[in-house]
Order: C-alpha cells, then structure tokens, then sequence
C-alpha cells in the first residue's frame, strides 16, 4: 500500500503528540520532586520557576496527550477496516525510530543511576527522577515492543 501525505502527517502528529507528552509528564513530575525535596542551595526565584514548569507542562499535557489518544484511537479504526496500513513505511520508521529513542534514553537514565551510584551520590531528589525516567520511557518501549510483536511489524 502507498503512503500518502494524509497519512506522514497523521503519523508525524502522533509522535510529536506523543514526545511532547512524555516530556511533559516529566516535567511535572521533576518539579514535583524539586518541590517536594528542596535545595538548601535553591533560591525563592527556583520555587517560581519549578512552579511555573508545572503550569506550562499541565498546558502541553492536557493539548498534547489527548491529540496522541484520539489519533491512535483513528490509526486503530482505520487498520481495522484496511489491516494493511498497518505495513505503511511511515508507520515502521516512525514505531522503530520512537523505540530507539527509548532505548537510548533508558541506557542514557540507567547510567546516570549508575554512576550516581559509584559517586555516592544518591538523594530522594535524584532516585525519584531517575525512577520517573525509566518509568516513562520504559512504557513507551514496553507499548510499542509489544505491538510490534503483535502485529509484527518489519
């Protein structure tokens, strides 16, 4: 089946919903931990801050996941009625390229812990966002791991 630009755009939007989601929910999440274990260091202007990415990743979170949620809900009525879209080229680079993105930042936070590990330098602050790291990526790994053994896509 040929891809057409209706369907690199739809697939384009998904991912970017999907990265923006992602990034979104741990900014929250990370500013979460900055307030919930502060800084002696960290001046009365990084509370503003932190409380201010939170507002911002809200915004991002609550346009982006649904626009993500709504396409894979359209992708799934459309494979449904023609199953080989599922085979469109699009659709392998992009699931492929979002699970090496996922890998390298599983590999990247695993080595952060690590060497936080060596360096003895392992606070709440900073075991929180690596566990919220590998959380989200690891989800998207693990969704799109499975659908591509589901479907088998190549």
């Amino acid at each position: 089946m040929k891809t057409s630009p209706k369907d690199i755009f739809l697939h384009l939007l998904a991912v970017v919903a999907l990265y923006a989601s992602a990034i979104s929910f741990l900014t929250i999440v990370f500013q979460f931990i900055n307030l919930s274990f502060p800084d002696a260091l960290e001046s009365s202007y990084a509370l503003d801050s932190a409380r201010s990415s939170i507002r911002w990743g809200i915004s991002f979170l609550i346009v982006s996941f649904p626009v993500y949620l709504f396409l894979m809900r359209y992708f799934e009525k459309d494979y449904t009625k023609e199953p080989e879209k599922r085979n469109l080229r699009i659709r392998k680079w992009i699931i492929y390229f979002t699970l090496f993105i996922a890998a390298i930042v599983l590999l990247g936070d695993t080595v952060s812990l690590v060497n936080g590990l060596l360096e003895g330098d392992l606070t709440a602050r900073f075991v929180w966002k690596v566990v919220s790291v590998l959380f989200v990526a690891g989800s998207i790994f693990g969704y799109y791991i499975a659908d591509v053994k589901k479907h088998k896509t190549e």
